[in-house]
């Protein structure tokens, strides 16, 4: 546990407005064993990444179970810090949410992603409600006494495309923002915000160092650090990447062993 709370203090400590670090998400042992030796200063798993490459569907339908025997083969594999996509606890309720954290913890991560949606139709959970889960979530690790990252994610942007997002959906952002840090949030993750002013203006607003995701449309680096964003995630992105790469060098050899054996 001393070892699991230095790297806690670690992970918590790149957290920096400003001077963003940059996390390329992985999947299982192997790909993070490669992150690992990329010169990256933390490890994080993406749900959708580690659902797909087990055969699942994204949205908490990959067992529980194999999520987190996932994840501590990862984290046996390095000495970096680990948080975990832990989607949206697993549960409604805030003691099945905790139970779940708890599940990670014993499984060596420092931090975790919790989602406000709703895993079956990604709709918005009330924010009192998310705040309790929260709540039971600090609690949680509280009772472990591990200072474990909770990187609260609100998924106001994901209810419109990006051309869409307004003022109300940036109150609401905020709003939300304030009440996770309040439950014990120590991290506000917004991914599908790809607007510079409004990324600007949710971060100066926001109590919570703020997390943004690489998309297509996502400022450059650059721009986010020069907006006070601290954390920076790739998602999805490597995994696909990964994949279509595998599957363009197989039809190259498909290509290449038809052309020999003709």
């Amino acid at each position: 546990m001393a070892n699991q709370n230095h790297k806690a203090d670690q992970f918590r400590a790149l957290h920096v407005p400003g001077k963003p670090f940059v996390l390329f998400n992985v999947w299982d042992a192997g790909s993070a064993k490669a992150i690992a030796t990329s010169g990256a200063k933390a490890i994080a798993t993406s749900s959708w990444s580690v659902a797909d490459a087990n055969g699942f569907a994204d949205g908490e339908r990959i067992p529980l179970a194999l999520a987190i025997d996932n994840l501590r083969r990862i984290v046996g594999i390095t000495d970096l810090p680990v948080t975990f996509d832990l989607e949206s606890g697993y549960g409604d309720a805030p003691e099945v949410v905790g139970e779940t954290l708890r599940l990670a913890i014993d499984a060596g991560a420092v931090g975790c992603n919790l989602e406000d949606s709703f895993p079956a139709n990604g709709k918005l959970r009330r924010t009192v409600d998310q705040a309790d889960r929260i709540r039971r979530a600090r609690q949680t690790a509280d009772v472990a006494d591990i200072r474990f990252f909770i990187n609260a994610r609100t998924d106001v942007f994901f209810q419109q495309p990006p051309g869409q997002h307004d003022d109300a959906m940036l109150a609401e952002a905020i709003d939300r923002a304030r009440i996770y840090a309040e439950a014990g949030a120590d991290g506000l993750f917004a991914p599908g915000l790809v607007d510079i002013s409004l990324i600007a203006r949710l971060r100066e607003a926001s109590p919570l160092p703020l997390n943004i995701m690489v998309g297509d449309n996502t400022p450059p680096l650059s721009a986010l650090a020069a907006h006070g964003v601290a954390r920076v995630s790739h998602g999805p992105s490597p995994y696909l990447m990964a994949m279509k790469a595998l599957e363009e060098a197989a039809r190259a050899a498909s290509v290449l062993t038809d052309g020999v054996l003709r």
